[in-house]
């Protein structure tokens, strides 16, 4: 009898503390995202003062080496605004590009972690905060639209960036190929990432100035750019 006494208390008790566990879990999971709320809001307000601001970076989605190329005459125009450019093309073709354009490099930074336009927002976004942005020019192609403008407003509108989309018309085979399951999927996870981002932020270790891209050791392991009939780099 005194067994059965004993083990029903144990029962009560290991089902108050399980019920306590779960209320504790679950006032923790309360104040996360309230924390992570309050961060989107304040992230929200700062939209204003962003908008209002000039464009203080050019961020270059990869996918095509007519952005990179139409980048460069931005970039002769505001040689003092830096660049972004993730997971764009080879480091050396990039290179040759600003040379041929006679194009100012040393505000000019590529991102090579990103392996999706999700991963380009997800890497790119903490570099962009890291540096104070707050009025961001988009630069990709019309055939990578609505998806990239409306995941670059959700991500970077979430991390208090004002965002234009800047397009480049492409020629030939587009470097995206564009679905609605693809752009629903991307949207949806963006909008988890908005607000999981306002307290993690990835760290990408693969960042380079261009200044830094050594050519020669490019040209010793080779190396092959994007064919364009009007584009002709030496290499």
């Amino acid at each position: 009898m005194r067994r059965l006494i004993t083990r029903h208390w144990l029962g009560v008790a290991r089902w108050l503390l399980s019920k306590q566990r779960l209320r504790w879990l679950g006032l923790g999971l309360l104040s996360l995202v309230v924390i992570l709320s309050i961060g989107l809001l304040s992230s929200i307000f700062r939209l204003s003062a962003g908008a209002a601001a000039p464009v203080d970076t050019f961020f270059v989605l990869g996918g095509s080496i007519r952005r990179e190329v139409y980048v460069t005459q931005l970039v002769k125009q505001h040689p003092q605004t830096p660049v972004l450019i993730s997971q764009g093309s080879d480091e050396p073709c990039i290179l040759l590009i600003f040379q041929k354009y006679n194009a100012p490099m040393g505000q000019v930074w590529l991102e090579k972690c990103a392996d999706s336009t999700f991963g380009n927002f997800y890497f790119g976004i903490p570099i962009l905060r890291q540096w104070g942005v707050r009025h961001v020019q988009l630069i990709t192609s019309p055939t990578h639209l609505p998806r990239a403008g409306w995941m670059a407003q959700i991500l970077l509108g979430a991390n208090g960036i004002w965002v234009d989309v800047d397009t480049v018309q492409e020629k030939g085979i587009p470097g995206n190929q564009e679905s609605w399951w693809k752009t629903g999927l991307d949207v949806t996870r963006s909008l988890v990432w908005a607000l999981l981002s306002q307290g993690i932020q990835p760290h990408c270790s693969e960042v380079t100035p261009l200044t830094e891209v050594d050519l020669d050791a490019w040209q010793k392991s080779g190396f092959d750019c994007e064919y364009q009939w009007w584009l002709k780099l030496d290499y």
